[in-house]
């Protein structure tokens, strides 16, 4: 995980709609960038669901919301579709961000051991430095956990 006071690493990624979008398209807002295992999952669809509903208090706070993970552009698109959420999913199937992001980790599952996407939510400042970096995050509580970061 990258630590607060970091540069955050520049991105170029689709979105669930396929168009790219690029970190610096985002200069001059908050953003709260989350990082997380698989769409559709339920763990992951708490944590969707819940940026989902606080999305318009991230707006009146000057903040966008973009879920990364390595799902397909059709697997955001599906996921977006089914829960009506409002906000940006990032297809990274080539594992770009989220290895320079440090989320891209050894994870162990009853015992076995895989590697994965490690669920992390980076608060970025409107100059794109990393402010604050929340590691192994609890799902259902970390979108009002970043609402109060802001």
């Amino acid at each position: 995980m990258l630590e607060a006071g970091t540069k955050a690493p520049a991105f170029a990624l689709p979105d669930q709609d396929g168009n790219v979008h690029t970190l610096e398209e985002y200069r001059g807002r908050k953003i709260i960038l989350y990082f997380y295992p698989r769409d559709n999952t339920p763990g992951c669809t708490k944590q969707a669901c819940g940026f989902g509903e606080l999305y318009p208090q991230f707006l009146e706070k000057g903040a966008v919301v973009l879920g990364i993970s390595k799902d397909s552009v059709a697997s955001h698109k599906k996921f977006e579709e089914k829960y009506r959420l409002p906000f940006t999913l990032l297809s990274d199937t080539e594992l770009t961000a989220i290895k320079a992001y440090d989320v891209w980790q050894e994870k162990k599952n009853y015992g076995k051991v895989s590697m994965g996407v490690v669920r992390t939510t980076y608060l970025i400042d409107e100059q794109g430095m990393i402010v604050r970096a929340f590691g192994k995050v609890k799902a259902a509580e970390n979108p009002a956990q970043m609402l109060e970061q802001l």
